[in-house]
């Protein structure tokens, strides 16, 4: 026996991974509404986390402005399906066009320029920060009053307009997030993965080997701008309310790129495994610090609680655990 299945993975791996997946379908039949809705929360974090992470963790690509893609996705798919009727089946992949599109434009200006690094990074922001001003004045998706997606008492659950409840989007956020586990495995062990990671170690080295570096890079921020809207556009059918300072809030891209950084960039269970330490962890301060009236007290406790796992593990949590339990590929 070789010990490498169908994905390239060993089989201890596959047997935590097949752990997990067990865990997480059944979990929702023992918890109650409110364990589900911060699990939703988790799993919104990890989807877009692993969305991220193909960019910045993969190539090497630093983009701090990824609520634009969120909102873009979020809201065509709304406004196709409030104006129009279009169900959100047809409306997310029509938002993830547009983010793609959106997303190669800006690499594509960017790296045809030699915008890099942290001027990358900046550049990313100041186009978020473009687009949601301008929808807030854009009076078609409701500017700053807000688009409002309408709302039915359904007694059951309506898949093709995704209408019902929390539990219903937790199997939907669940399948995408694994999903995106899976095809972040399969970009890795095939050569546009290979080639994201020689660029990400060393940019030169890599053109100098024949690697068509802005067409790899475009690549990367397109792909991971289509799978960001796409987790934008479930986010619009959950919250059923849009609003351009909160969609595209530069706060939103910081919670984004903050899983995949703590849990372990550049790997495949980190986004996943910090989007669920950071929340557990937020709730937990919240819990911690109902009862007493310091104002920020929770916001420091959190950032002394990161600052702590930063210095610790700056790699990442999951490295380490993945160590720790074993799970370290064989060389």
């Amino acid at each position: 026996m070789r010990g490498v299945f169908l994905l390239g993975l060993s089989p201890r791996v596959a047997a935590a991974l097949g752990l997990f997946v067990a865990v997480m379908l059944a979990l929702p039949f023992f918890v109650n509404d409110y364990i589900v809705s911060v699990l939703v929360v988790v799993l919104f974090a990890a989807y877009f986390g692993q969305s991220w992470n193909i960019v910045t963790g993969f190539a090497g690509q630093l983009s701090l402005g990824h609520a634009l893609y969120v909102g873009l996705g979020a809201y065509t798919s709304a406004a196709l399906f409030v104006h129009f009727g279009l169900p959100p089946w047809l409306g997310m992949p029509a938002g993830m066009a547009v983010a793609a599109v959106a997303g190669s434009l800006i690499a594509a200006l960017s790296f045809r320029f030699r915008v890099g690094g942290v001027y990358f990074a900046l550049l990313t922001i100041a186009f978020a920060e473009f687009i949601r001003i301008l929808f807030g004045h854009f009076k078609w998706v409701g500017a700053t009053e807000g688009l409002f997606l309408p709302v039915a008492n359904l007694a059951h659950q309506d898949l093709l307009r995704l209408r019902g409840s929390p539990r219903m989007f937790y199997y939907f956020l669940l399948a995408l997030t694994l999903g995106a586990l899976g095809l972040s495995h399969l970009l890795l062990n095939r050569r546009i993965g290979y080639y994201w990671q020689a660029i990400r170690e060393d940019e030169e080295a890599a053109q100098a080997l024949g690697i068509n570096v802005f067409r790899c890079k475009v690549l990367a921020m397109a792909l991971s701008a289509a799978l960001t809207a796409l987790g934008g556009g479930f986010l619009a059918f959950y919250d059923n309310n849009l609003y351009p300072d909160t969609v595209f809030a530069i706060g939103r891209s910081v919670e984004i790129i903050t899983a995949p950084i703590i849990g372990g960039l550049g790997t495949l269970f980190g986004p996943i495994l910090g989007a669920f330490l950071l929340t557990t962890l937020g709730e937990a301060m919240t819990s911690l610090t109902s009862g007493v009236e310091i104002d920020g007290l929770k916001q420091w406790l959190y950032g002394a609680a990161l600052l702590a796992i930063v210095a610790l593990q700056p790699a990442g949590i999951w490295p380490w655990l993945r160590r720790l339990i074993g799970l370290e590929p064989r060389r």
